[in-house]
């Protein structure tokens, strides 16, 4: 239900302190002569989110890498909860640039992951190509972290696939899924099988404890989204997001010399990337980064 798994490898690397992480290569259909693509997930989420995009990527040219990072999905548990904080995340992600090979890469990062597709900009601006912010900006509108917070620091098992999908629909109600299919995928995307024969969240609750103890305060956001301006750069915002506002999205399209942006209407966050506007959104933007290269 969540996408062929011969579209993909899984692939496994050992990180700074030797926890085992894991991420998903899609190889591109034909020659490989277009930049790799990084996409990276939101604060909970895993690689599964991105199936659909990375296969409709594959199959357009691009290598497509995305991880999950420690504590999600398939990735190992961290013993402390202090080894969750941003900046471990960040060195892994410079560490599975080197293990990938990822060179000259093009990132697509929703959420969280916008987040640390802007701080790439600072920490490896040679590789850099181009970028996707999804739903994300430098600032968050006050509250709505807590409430993310809130649900991601607790487990929430529940019996079966329409038990998970009722919650979910409860939590989330403004995505973009239309269909029972499409919403039993992003259920998979988010539980998975216990021991106890329920279906538990697919992370670590403990992966909010530094967030919530103010490990990600004392980073200038605004600093490190200056640092995308040499690059071709996509904003997309769901139309009724109450994590990406309306003003900080304009402030952010309005300061970068070249941003492309789309806003879906009646979307929440975030979008899945999926959606025929943003597909259409995407490859503007990586007409650009080709023209740029040419």
């Amino acid at each position: 239900m969540t996408g062929d798994p011969a579209a993909h490898r899984d692939r496994f690397f050992a990180a700074g302190d030797g926890l085992s992480l894991y991420f998903r290569e899609y190889l591109p259909t034909g020659e490989a002569t277009l930049p790799d693509i990084l996409c990276l997930p939101g604060l909970a989420r895993n690689s599964k989110d991105f199936d659909g995009l990375a296969r409709h990527l594959a199959a357009r040219g691009h290598r497509v890498v995305v991880p999950d990072y420690r504590g999600r999905g398939r990735s190992g548990r961290c013993k402390n909860w202090r080894d969750y904080a941003p900046a471990r995340i960040v060195e892994d992600i410079r560490h599975l640039l080197d293990i990938a090979g990822l060179h000259r890469l093009v990132v697509i990062g929703t959420s969280l992951g916008g987040a640390l597709a802007m701080a790439l900009g600072v920490m490896t601006p040679t590789r850099l190509a181009g970028v996707v912010l999804n739903d994300v900006g430098p600032d968050v509108a006050e509250g709505e972290s807590g409430a993310i917070l809130r649900y991601v620091g607790q487990d929430h098992p529940v019996p079966d696939w329409d038990s998970a999908i009722a919650w979910l629909r409860g939590l989330m109600p403004d995505l973009s899924f239309t269909t029972p299919g499409e919403w039993r995928v992003f259920a998979e995307a988010t539980f998975v099988p216990g021991g106890d024969g329920r279906l538990h969240l697919d992370w670590d609750p403990a992966i909010a404890q530094p967030f919530a103890r103010g490990g990600a305060s004392g980073y200038d956001l605004w600093a490190l989204f200056g640092s995308l301006k040499p690059f071709p750069l996509l904003v997309v915002r769901g139309g009724v997001s109450r994590i990406l506002t309306e003003p900080t999205f304009r402030r952010m399209t309005g300061e970068h010399p070249s941003c492309l942006s789309l806003t879906l209407p009646r979307i929440g966050h975030a979008p899945a990337l999926t959606e025929p506007p943003c597909l259409e959104a995407i490859e503007g933007l990586l007409s650009a980064v080709r023209m740029r290269r040419e």
